[in-house]
């Protein structure tokens, strides 16, 4: 199984997507400061998931998150909208 997540960061209000097979493990990564692209904005917490059991699907979804850059259509994944 395959996680699309997003994090939000509660030092800027950023958000970081990624991909991973543990979301746990992936938080604790990112707020130990071991994720150079997230370090500098710890701490960061989980805000939304998805699950997929195909990886080529979940990079799909990754990507196609990442290319909505703008701050309000991520909100609205994030409610569900």
């Amino acid at each position: 199984m395959y996680f699309v997540y997003i994090m939000e960061s509660l030092k800027d209000g950023k958000y970081y997507i990624g991909t991973t097979n543990d979301v746990e493990r992936r938080l604790k990564e990112h707020n130990s400061g071991l994720s150079r692209s997230t370090s500098s904005r710890r701490p960061l917490k989980l805000v939304h998931t998805e699950i997929f059991e195909d990886i080529k699907k979940a990079y799909a979804r990754e990507r196609f998150l990442k290319s909505k850059k703008n701050k309000h259509i991520i909100k609205k994944i994030i409610r569900g909208q």
